[in-house]
Formats: structure tokens, C-alpha cells, sequence
């Protein structure tokens, strides 16, 4: 068998201790190197695995002895331990790539700058009701290499970020969605919509024509991308503004899903969905062409879409007290997430808005702020930008510093049939741990009310 050969692994969360595991379980000599401290759970995997590893700081030499090395989504390219290694031709790939070698298994991958969680768990809970051996990973859940370690799927569905996607090389998606571009993260990509757009179209390399790419229509970004990278693969358009020979379209308010390779239509009543608002016509659109490429019966991707739950913190309705109700979206930490999420409400909102700015334009906001919202009560240590940005739109914008006091000040702000809307469009550092330690304090707040 010749000697192990020898891998590090840089990051120790989820995905960095999956892609320990399977790398171990494959027969590789592992090293796992995190920079700050590793969590007592993911410790406890690797001392019982019997793994070595190190935290709060890289040896370099143990790193750069490596024959290839895997890296959490995470790390930037600047890091100068990457650096190095780029220097030394070492390959970095990513988790999803690293384990992709390893299973058999059908890869459906949903990118996009929005909407992808919610799309990841449709098509999952779509595909996994009609009885498909499915698992779920990517950004969500467990990683996707503990599971191509440990489990036996048939398919997967990946939520994919564009920082995986950076270091994905021989990975093949059967079935690709893309679902948006816009501005996000423009920093990791020396501030080039471009590169960023690059980046995402990365999800149809390596797809021939035995596979299927499906996209927005009706995302400008996407339509530059098309003109500047082939597409091999099967493609399946989706618009809520066009009809379309083939691909998904909104006909008498209902979804219509019509594919070249069946002659059976796919409709359902928008009144039907479990999910409600524009940019959820959209991800209904995109998994309900994965169910029908794979050719499920329209009865349960019709079932599948109407009892689906999406994910906490994402446009989550918390509660109606005296006629208002309160929306936890604490998952939008950009200005696009925001922007759907206020799409999305009837008029008259509340909006809770703030946190870490990363350099956000709120200009895309400007129109919806002016015919939406009633007041702004922004929740975040600087909030100077957000009184520049919408101090001529809306007649009140007041400053708190905890999730109760802006709980308590939207309530008293909004009248009974409003809607109180907690989407930041910020990162959550200054106040919170992360989104979710946000969302789960605005959500007591409004239960103590």
C-alpha cells in the first residue's frame, strides 16, 4: 500500500472535523490546525477519533509539510498561512470537494446570494417525502463529509457558498441551481461583482450534457454571467415575469412547471404554498424543477410544498400581539436579504435594522423604506449610516442597544395591523454572539411583551 499519505486540515468546525473523519477513515495521516480555540465538542470527536490536532495558532511546518489541504469555507485567501501554501503548489480544496471523491451518490447544489437555506431544506423535504434516500449538508446541519463517512445516501442536496465553490475543482453537481447574484461578500473578492459572479458560476463546472443547470431568468447578474460561461448541461430557466417554452413561470397565480423530457405539467396555486412572498416563488420555482427532473409525482411535490416549514430566523412569524405581528428575520446580515424580506410584507412595517456594516449600500432599500415603513428602530452601537441613508424616507428613526428595548419601542411605535419586521442587514457582532443569539433575544423579548 506504500506509506499514508499525509493531510492537513485547517479549521476545526464542522466541516474541518467531517473532513478529519473521512479523511482518517480513507487511510490518511491527519492533522487538524485551527487558529483560534476548537469547541469542546468537535475536541472530543477528535480525541475519541484519536486524530492529532492543534489550536490557538498554526505550526507551520506541520502545515506546510502537507500533500494536500483541506480548508473551512471561512479562512480567507489573504490569510498568510494560505499564502504559504499557495507559494509551496500545496492544493487546497475545499470539504466538499475532499469528500465528493468519496461517494457515488447524485449531487443536487444550490448556490445563490439569497434564498439558499430555504431552498436547500424545499428540495430536501420535497425529495426526502417522496421517499428518496436523501442527506442534507453543505452549510446546513452536519457536514457532508461526516456524512459520506458515516452514512449511505443515494443523493445529496448541498447548499453551496460561494467560498466552497473558490475551492471546488473536480467536483460535478448532476443538478445545479443557481438562484441569484447579488452583492454580498464583495470583500473576499477585491470588490468585483465580476469575480464574485465568477466565483458562483463555478457551481456548472465539469457539467455535461447528461446534467441539469437551473437559474433565474430574471436575475440580471445571472444573464451577464450566461453570455460569458458555456453552459453544457440541460438548462431549466425559471421566471415570475415571462412565460417560458421550458423551465418554471407564473400563469393565472399559479406555478406552472413545464420540461421538454415530460409532458406532465406541474401546477399549484400560489395560495397553496407553505411560502408566502415573491422571493419564496422563486425557491418554490427552483426545488419544484429539481422534484420534476428527477420525476416525482406532482401529488407530493404539490404535499411537500404545502407543508413546509422553513428555518428559524428566516422570515420567521413569532407572534401576533394586539394585532401586530413580529417577524424574526435575523438571518438577513446583508442589504439584499433585507430587501426580500421587505418585499415580502404587507405595508406599514416597523423595521428593526443594524449591527456590524459591511460597507452596505442602502440605497436598493430607498423605495421600499419610503412606500413600507412607518418608523426604523435600529438596533446596533453606530447606527450614523442608517440615519444618513433613510432620514429624509421615514418621519422616525430612534436608537436602542439591547433586543428588549427595540422590542418595546417598535411595539409602542406600530398600530394593530402592522407589522414589526427584526431583518438587520448587518452582522450581529457588536451586540451578539451571531444571527442566532440575535433572533432568539428579540424572540423572548416579544414573548414578554
Amino acid at each position: 500500500m506504500g506509506e499514508k499519505k499525509y493531510i492537513v486540515i485547517l479549521g476545526a468546525g464542522e466541516s474541518g472535523v467531517g473532513a478529519a473523519l473521512l479523511a482518517q477513515k480513507q487511510g490518511f495521516d491527519v492533522f487538524v490546525s485551527d487558529f483560534g480555540p476548537i469547541a469542546d465538542g468537535y475536541k472530543n470527536d477528535l480525541v475519541q477519533a484519536n486524530i492529532a490536532f492543534e489550536e490557538n495558532g498554526h505550526n507551520e511546518d506541520l502545515i506546510l509539510s502537507a500533500s494536500q489541504v483541506v480548508k473551512s469555507p471561512g479562512i480567507p485567501e489573504k490569510a498568510p498561512i494560505i499564502k504559504k501554501l499557495i507559494e509551496k503548489n500545496i492544493p487546497i480544496l475545499s470539504e466538499i470537494e475532499f469528500a465528493g471523491a468519496y461517494t457515488q451518490a447524485k449531487m443536487i447544489c444550490i448556490t445563490g446570494s439569497n434564498g439558499k437555506s430555504t431552498t436547500t431544506l424545499l428540495t430536501y423535504h420535497i425529495l426526502k417525502n417522496a421517499g428518496l434516500n436523501i442527506g442534507l449538508a453543505g452549510n446546513i446541519g452536519k457536514s457532508f463529509a461526516r456524512q459520506v463517512a458515516f452514512e449511505n445516501f443515494d443523493f445529496y442536496v448541498l447548499e453551496i457558498s460561494s467560498f466552497m465553490l473558490d475551492n471546488m475543482y473536480q467536483f460535478k453537481a448532476d443538478i445545479a441551481v443557481l438562484l441569484n447574484i447579488t452583492p454580498d461578500h464583495l470583500d473576499r473578492y477585491d470588490y468585483k461583482m465580476e469575480n464574485y459572479s465568477d466565483s458562483k458560476f463555478r457551481i456548472i463546472q465539469n457539467q455535461g450534457p447528461e446534467d441539469v443547470f437551473i437559474y433565474c431568468a430574471d436575475d440580471m447578474e445571472t444573464q451577464k454571467g450566461l453570455l460569458k460561461h458555456q453552459v453544457h448541461a440541460q438548462a431549466f430557466p425559471f421566471s415570475i415575469e415571462k412565460m417560458l417554452e421550458n423551465g418554471a413561470f407564473l400563469q393565472n397565480d399559479q406555478i406552472t412547471i413545464k420540461l421538454h423530457q415530460t409532458q406532465d405539467l406541474f401546477t399549484m396555486s400560489l395560495k397553496d404554498l407553505a411560502l408566502q412572498g415573491k422571493h419564496n416563488i422563486y425557491n418554490s420555482m427552483a426545488s419544484g424543477i429539481v422534484a420534476k427532473v428527477l420525476e416525482l409525482r406532482n401529488e407530493s411535490i404539490r404535499e411537500s410544498m404545502g407543508s413546509f416549514t422553513n428555518i428559524e430566523h428566516r422570515l420567521e412569524h413569532v407572534a401576533r400581539i394586539s394585532g401586530i405581528d413580529f417577524i424574526n428575520d435575523s438571518k438577513a446580515t446583508n442589504v439584499n436579504s433585507t430587501w426580500y424580506a421587505l418585499e415580502s410584507m404587507p405595508s406599514d412595517v416597523v423595521l428593526i435594522l443594524g449591527g456590524v456594516d459591511k460597507g452596505n449600500d442602502y440605497n436598493m432599500l430607498k423605495d421600499l423604506v419610503k412606500s413600507k415603513v412607518k418608523a426604523i428602530v435600529c438596533l446596533g452601537k453606530d447606527n450614523k449610516r442608517i440615519h444618513d441613508a433613510f432620514e429624509d424616507d421615514v418621519e422616525v428613526i430612534i436608537n436602542t442597544f439591547s433586543a428588549e428595548e427595540a422590542v418595546q419601542m417598535a411595539y409602542h411605535l406600530a398600530a394593530k395591523g402592522d407589522t414589526v419586521l427584526l431583518s438587520p442587514a448587518c452582522a450581529s457582532f457588536d451586540l451578539f454572539k451571531n444571527y442566532e443569539d440575535r433572533g432568539q433575544q428579540f424572540k423572548k423579548a416579544v414573548k414578554e411583551l
